[in-house]
C-alpha cells in the first residue's frame, strides 16, 4: 500500500503533511476505494498483529475498537498542536500506522458481527418453518371439519330507530345515536356544514344525514310549534272486506258512480278525494281495496289516516279482511267508526255483526265502549247523515290542527309513470304548504315540483294539509308509502337522495344475505324445486307491489316464483330482451295491450304474456302456469288385484334356453293388469316380493292388458315363490300435480 511503502521516507514536519493528506484521502475516497484499502489492511493486520502485541481479528472486542480510535485521535491532536520531536517521529508514525490498521480491521469485524447477530433470529425462524413444512408433507392428509358459512355482518352499527325533529342539537343527536359529539361534528364538517357549538340547533335534513352516516334508522317528527296552527279536514280511510260496499258507500256520500265503472266490480287502487258534506264540512276520503292481494295498500291507508271507517256487510258479517282492517287500525293507533252496510237486505242482521265485532275486541257504544256504530245503506242512502255526524264528532274530539307555513311534509299514497308527464305521485299533505318550484325528496328520489294538480286534474298553486294532490316533476318513480319532505336547495335534495339510496342498497343486501344464509335449503329440496322467473308490469306502483306479493304467495316446495324485475308502465322491448335472457314469463296488470311489434317479438321468442285487469283472474292464470310447471309428486296406487289359483312350472330344455320358470295361474278380481306395470306378491296380507312383470298370457297368447274377471298366467321377474291363495297386485305409478286453491276471502295458495 502507498501509506506502508512511504512510511520509511517521511520525517519531521513532512510526516504531519503526509498524515493530513492521508486523512483527506480517507474522507473523499469512494466506497470501492475504501473496500480495497480495508481488504489490504485486514490482510496486513492478520499477518503482523502479534508483532505489535495485538490479538487476531476474531478476538477483537468493542472496547478495543474504542480504545484504538481514541489513541489515533489523541496522537493527531498532539501532532496538530506541535508536540513531539523529530527524533521520535518515526516511532510515532509506526504507532499511528498500526493503530489505524487495527481500527479499520476491528470496525469491519464489528459491523460484520452485528449483521450476523441481527440475521440469526430470522435464520433460525426460517429453518424451523422449513422443518415444519417437511414434517407436514410427510404426514397423511387430514380431512378438515365442516365449518358453516359465517353470516355477513351487513347490519347497521345501531339497529334501532330514533326520532329526529327540526331544531334538535348535536348534543341531543349524540345521545340518541349513542355516538360521541366529536364524531358527529366531524361528519357535520364533511357534509359542508359548520356549527359554533354542540348546542346550536340544526335542520332535520342535516340530522338525517348524520344519522345515516352513523348507521341509525330515523323517523321524522314534524313540529307544529314553529308555525300558526289552523284546523284541518280529517283524513278518513274506508276499509273492509271485499264486496262489502265500500266504494258504493263513498259514491252515495259524494253522489257519484265510481263503483259502476270499476273493472270487475272491485277496487284495485288506493283512491283519494275530498267530499263536501251537506253540512258544509270537508272530509278527505281514502278508498282502499278489499281483496286479499292488496294488504299493503290497506296498511298504507291506515298509516296516513286520522279515522278508519270499518265497513261490514250486514248479511255477511265479519270476514277475514275485516279482521285485517281492525289489526291495521290498532297498529296505527287510529280510532274506528263502524258502518254496517246493506241494512236494506232481507238477510241483514246488524245485531249479529255487533256481537261478532265485540268478540274481536272492539268496544262498541251499544256495549258501553267508545267505538261509534252506524247502520247505513249505500243503495237507499239511509243513515248517511248519521255517518257524517259520527265522523265530524270524532274529528272534533281529536282537535285536528296543522301548521300552514314552513317546510311541507307529505305522504305518497300512489305513484305511477305517465308517458307525457313522467313520474307522478299522489300524496296527502301532512303539514306545511306544498308549492310549485319547491325542491323535494320523496323516499330515495328527488325532484323539483313542476306542477300540482287536485284529484279532478285541475292545476293548483299549492297543496295544504289534508289535501290530496298529484305532484309532477320527480326525477324517478318513488315507492308508495314514501315520505315527501321539502328542502331549501337542489344540493340538499341531491345529498339526501344519495344517502337514502345508499341505505336502500344496504338493506337490500342485508335481506338477500338473510334469505340465503338464515334459511338454507337442502340439496335435495333445491334439486326438486323448479324456478319460474316472472317480470311484473302494472299501471301504478301500488299495484306492482300488490301483484308481486300475491305471486310470491304462490311459492310452493315444487315451484319457486322468482320475480326478476318489476316496473310501472306498458311492456317494452327491454322487458322482452330480459325475458328472453332469463326465460321469464311477463305479467301485465291493468296496462294497455302492447303494440304489434312487441307482440311479434314475444311470439318469435316464445315468451308467455299474461295480461289482466282483474286481480283474481290474473292469479288464477298464474296458478295454472305454476301447476303445469310443477314436476308433481310420484304416487303408487293399486290398479288391479288377482288371486293365484294354480302354479305351473315350465322346465328349461337346455342351458341356453334358461332355467325352470314358475307361472302363476290367476283370476283378476278387481281392476286390470298391464304387462308394463310392477307386480306385488302378498301372502296373508304381507308383502312377499315386488318386481316387474316378465310375462303376461291369456291362454297361449301374449297380451298387454287383462281385465276384471279374466283368467291369465303371469311371471314375476326373479320370483318363483308362489302358493295357491296368494294375492298379486298390479301397481301403477301416477304423477300427482299440485292444486291451485282460492278461498272465499280472495287468498290463494298452491297445495302440493
Amino acid at each position: 500500500m502507498a501509506m506502508c511503502d512511504s512510511s520509511s521516507t517521511v520525517h519531521g514536519n513532512g510526516f504531519k503533511v503526509y498524515l493530513n493528506l492521508v486523512i483527506e484521502q480517507k474522507v473523499s475516497a469512494t466506497e470501492t476505494y475504501r473496500a480495497r484499502r480495508l481488504t489490504s489492511l485486514n490482510n496486513y493486520g492478520r499477518n503482523d498483529a502479534s508483532k505489535f502485541g495485538g490479538e487476531t481479528h476474531t478476538m477483537v472486542s468493542y472496547k478495543q475498537v474504542v480504545a484504538n480510535v481514541r489513541a489515533v485521535l489523541l496522537v493527531l491532536l498532539v501532532l496538530e498542536s506541535g508536540g513531539g520531536s523529530e527524533s521520535g517521529a518515526t516511532e510515532e508514525h509506526e504507532v499511528i500506522h498500526f493503530a489505524m490498521i487495527r481500527y479499520f480491521h476491528a470496525t469491519a469485524f464489528m459491523l460484520a458481527w452485528r449483521r450476523k447477530q441481527d440475521e440469526v433470529p430470522g435464520l433460525k425462524l426460517q429453518r424451523k418453518e422449513k422443518q415444519i413444512r417437511r414434517e407436514n408433507k410427510n404426514q397423511a392428509p387430514v380431512e378438515a371439519p365442516y365449518v358453516p358459512p359465517r353470516k355477513l355482518n351487513l347490519k347497521p352499527s345501531q339497529d334501532k330507530i330514533i326520532e329526529i325533529f327540526e331544531g334538535m342539537t348535536i348534543h341531543e343527536l349524540a345521545k340518541r345515536t349513542s355516538s360521541s359529539i366529536g364524531a358527529l361534528l366531524e361528519i357535520l364538517s364533511n357534509v359542508g356544514e359548520k356549527v359554533d357549538s354542540e348546542f346550536e340547533p340544526i335542520s332535520v335534513d342535516i340530522a338525517e344525514l348524520i344519522a345515516m352516516e352513523v348507521g341509525v334508522n330515523v323517523r321524522r317528527l314534524h313540529s307544529d310549534k314553529s308555525g300558526v296552527l289552523q284546523p284541518r279536514p280529517p283524513v278518513v280511510t274506508v276499509m273492509g272486506h271485499v264486496d262489502h260496499g265500500k266504494t258504493s258507500l263513498l259514491d252515495a256520500l259524494r253522489q257519484t258512480s265510481v263503483a259502476a265503472r270499476e273493472v270487475g266490480g272491485i277496487t284495485q287502487h288506493l283512491g283519494a278525494f275530498v267530499v263536501e258534506m251537506p253540512s258544509g264540512a270537508s272530509i278527505t276520503f281514502l278508498d282502499t281495496p278489499g281483496h286479499a292481494a292488496f294488504s299493503a295498500m290497506r296498511a298504507r291507508g291506515a298509516a296516513v289516516t286520522d279515522i278508519v271507517v270499518l265497513v261490514v256487510a250486514a248479511d255477511d258479517g265479519v270476514m277475514p279482511q275485516t279482521l285485517e282492517a281492525i289489526s291495521h287500525a290498532k297498529a296505527a293507533n287510529v280510532p274506528i267508526v263502524v258502518a254496517i252496510n246493506k241494512c236494506d237486505k232481507p238477510s241483514a242482521d246488524p245485531e249479529r255483526v255487533k256481537i261478532q265485532l265485540g268478540s274481536e275486541g272492539l268496544q262498541l257504544e251499544d256495549m258501553g265502549g267508545d267505538v261509534q256504530v252506524v247502520e247505513v245503506s249505500a243503495t237507499t242512502k239511509a243513515g248517511l247523515d248519521r255517518l257524517e255526524e259520527a265522523l265530524l264528532l270524532q274529528a272534533e274530539m281529536m282537535e285536528l290542527k296543522a301548521r300552514i307555513d314552513g317546510p311541507a311534509q307529505a305522504y305518497v299514497v300512489e305513484a305511477r309513470l305517465d308517458r307525457g308527464r313522467g313520474p307522478l305521485a299522489t300524496a296527502i299533505v301532512k303539514c306545511g304548504t306544498l308549492s310549485c318550484s319547491q325542491h323535494i325528496v320523496v323516499g330515495a328520489e328527488w325532484g323539483r315540483i313542476r306542477a300540482i294538480r287536485d284529484m279532478f286534474g285541475k292545476v293548483i298553486e299549492s297543496g295544504q294539509p289534508a289535501l290530496p294532490v298529484e305532484i309532477e316533476g320527480l326525477r324517478g318513480l318513488p315507492m308508495a308509502g314514501d315520505d315527501i319532505i321539502a328542502v331549501h336547495s337542489e344540493e340538499r335534495a341531491r345529498m339526501l337522495s344519495a344517502g337514502r339510496k345508499k341505505k336502500v342498497e344496504k338493506d337490500r343486501l342485508l335481506k338477500v344475505s338473510e334469505v340465503h344464509i338464515d334459511t338454507p335449503d337442502t340439496e335435495e329440496e333445491v334439486s326438486k324445486r323448479v324456478e319460474l322467473p316472472v317480470i311484473v308490469k302494472a299501471d301504478v306502483q301500488g299495484t306492482v307491489q300488490a301483484v308481486t306479493d300475491a305471486l310470491r304467495s304462490l311459492n310452493s316446495p315444487q315451484v319457486f316464483v322468482n320475480v326478476v324485475h318489476v316496473g310501472v308502465g306498458p311492456i317494452s322491448q327491454s322487458d322482452i330482451d330480459l325475458a328472453v335472457a332469463c326465460g321469464a314469463c311477463i305479467v301485465g296488470f291493468n296496462i294497455r295491450n302492447p303494440p304489434s311489434s312487441i307482440t311479434l317479438a314475444t311470439n318469435k321468442a316464445n315468451i308467455k304474456i299474461c295480461l289482466h285487469r282483474i286481480i283474481y283472474h290474473l292469479l288464477e292464470e298464474m296458478g295454472k302456469v305454476i301447476v303445469e310447471k310443477a314436476p308433481g309428486t310420484c304416487e303408487t296406487k293399486v290398479g288391479g288385484e288377482a288371486e293365484v289359483l294354480g302354479i305351473f312350472e315350465l322346465k328349461g330344455r337346455s342351458k341356453s334356453k334358461g332355467p325352470d320358470v314358475k307361472i302363476a295361474g290367476c283370476r283378476v278380481v278387481d281392476g286390470r293388469f298391464t304387462k308394463s306395470s310392477t307386480l306385488r306378491l302378498l301372502r296373508s296380507g304381507e308383502v312377499i316380493f315386488e318386481g316387474s312383470c316378465a310375462s303376461l298370457k291369456r291362454g297361449k297368447q301374449d297380451v298387454d292388458v287383462v281385465g276384471k274377471g279374466t283368467e291369465c298366467g303371469l311371471v314375476i321377474q326373479d320370483c318363483d315363490d308362489f302358493q295357491v291363495g296368494d294375492v298379486i297386485q298390479c301397481l301403477e305409478h301416477v304423477i300427482r300435480k299440485p292444486k291451485f286453491i282460492s278461498s272465499e276471502s280472495g287468498a290463494v295458495h298452491i297445495e302440493c
